[in-house]
């Protein structure tokens, strides 16, 4: 016998879950079987991540498949895509999104822009063979490797819209961190160094010679993180500015190649 919604319901919250609710409902919908929903009960009530135990997040309209140990896109960075395609591009033609995790903020920026042509990086091969399975069935191209390390040459001074949604979090402060990030989520997707902007100061720097003149780089940082990322961004030559949701708590930056 299948188990019912009011008995998981009382699972989910006796293992914490806030929205245990509507976790049940999308459990129930998304398990083959009764022996699968009694797995994915006991694994999101053991706390893996509910989009892991499905395999899928709602992402901006847009269902990303997510496997074991990929980064989950965060409901708020669909503020960074929203602040994307609000930004007038130099032209509508190239969006590159490194650290792309599942490929969901790329995917996402690139389905609301016709015509435009997407690449997606991850240092984890992991995530890169996420990637390919949501952004290639759309026409996208995903590289393992290191930022820009892997992207073609001819990607060179073409890039309109450059996402780069490093991990911005302090080493030190990950321990903090929920325990759905920090037990099941890479270490590499978290891990941001010392003030949590190593990686992003890494990519602003090598960003200008990847954009078209007029082009941007955009990323997602801390409230805190944000004047210090404007910083970087002017050093390396892009014209910075701070974008935040008050709704969301949301802060992005982005910085326009002259």
């Amino acid at each position: 016998m299948s188990l019912s919604t009011s008995v998981i319901v009382d699972r989910l919250r006796s293992a914490g879950c806030v929205f245990a609710e509507e976790e049940a409902e999308i459990l129930r919908a998304s398990a083959g079987s009764a022996d699968e929903l009694e797995l994915m009960v006991s694994q999101r009530a053991d706390g893996l991540p509910l989009e892991q135990v499905v395999g899928w997040a709602e992402f901006h309209g847009l269902r990303i498949l997510v496997d074991p140990g990929v980064f989950v896109p965060r409901r708020r960075s669909e503020f960074l895509v929203d602040t994307a395609i609000a930004r007038p591009a130099a032209t509508p033609g190239v969006v590159v999104d490194l650290c792309c995790g599942s490929g969901a903020l790329g995917l996402a920026t690139a389905a609301a822009i016709p015509g435009a042509e997407l690449h997606a990086a991850d240092l984890d091969p992991v995530a890169a063979a996420c990637a390919r399975r949501n952004v290639e069935p759309a026409g996208g191209r995903v590289y393992q490797g290191d930022l820009f390390a892997p992207l073609p040459d001819g990607l060179r001074g073409r890039i309109d819209i450059l996402i780069c949604n490093a991990p911005y979090v302090p080493t030190d402060e990950i321990a903090y961190m929920p325990p759905e990030a920090r037990d099941h989520e890479a270490r590499m997707a978290l891990d941001g160094g010392g003030d949590g902007l190593a990686v992003l100061r890494r990519a602003c720097g090598e960003a200008p010679g990847w954009l078209v003149p007029g082009g941007f780089l955009i990323v997602e940082t801390s409230e805190r993180q944000a004047r210090s990322m404007a910083a970087a961004m002017t050093t390396a030559g892009l014209a910075p500015q701070v974008h935040s949701d008050e709704e969301t708590g949301a802060t992005v930056v982005t910085g326009t190649r002259p």
